[in-house]
C-alpha cells in the first residue's frame, strides 16, 4: 500500500487524519483541486458590471468567454509540470491537468461593447448594462 505525502514530502499519518481539521489538507492537496472552481468576485457599478476571477497558472490562450441568451461563460484550461531530481538518482516527474467552466447570468447587458483583460493570473470583464426594451401596446377591448 502506498503512503499519502504531503507537499513537503513528509508522509501523513493516521493521527493526521483525525488532529487537523479538513481545511488544512488543502495545502497538501492543492494540485489535486485544480479542476474544482476558480474564485470571482462580481461588482455592480450602476452603468456595468465588473466581474474578477483569479485564475493563476493559466495562460490567455487558455481562456474562452461566452457570451449567449444573458449568461457569460468562462471556460479555463490548467496543465502544469514540475520535475525533481536528487543526488541519489531519483527522478520526479508530475502532471497535472484540469479544465474548469463557471456560467453568471446577467439582464439587460449591450453585448456589442463588452470588455475583457487579462493579466498576471486575474481575468477583468466590464459588461455594461443597457436600458431594458420595453414596448407598449394597446389593447384592443371586445
Amino acid at each position: 500500500m502506498a503512503n499519502l505525502m504531503r507537499r513537503d514530502n513528509t508522509p501523513l499519518t493516521i493521527f493526521d487524519l483525525f488532529s487537523r481539521p479538513l481545511s488544512s489538507f488543502d495545502d497538501d492537496f492543492a494540485d489535486f483541486n485544480i479542476g474544482s472552481s476558480f474564485k470571482t468576485d462580481i461588482q455592480d457599478t450602476g452603468s456595468a458590471y465588473r466581474l474578477t476571477a483569479d485564475l493563476p497558472g493559466v495562460l490567455k490562450q487558455d481562456l474562452q468567454l461566452d457570451f449567449d441568451d444573458g449568461v457569460l461563460t468562462i471556460s479555463a484550461k490548467h496543465h502544469s509540470t514540475r520535475e525533481e531530481t536528487d543526488d541519489a538518482g531519483y527522478v520526479l516527474k508530475e502532471r497535472t491537468e484540469g479544465a474548469y467552466s463557471r456560467s453568471f447570468s446577467f439582464d439587460n447587458i449591450d453585448e456589442n461593447n463588452i470588455d475583457a483583460s487579462f493579466a498576471d493570473g486575474v481575468l477583468q470583464v466590464t459588461l455594461p448594462k443597457c436600458s431594458p426594451t420595453r414596448s407598449a401596446k394597446s389593447i384592443e377591448i371586445k
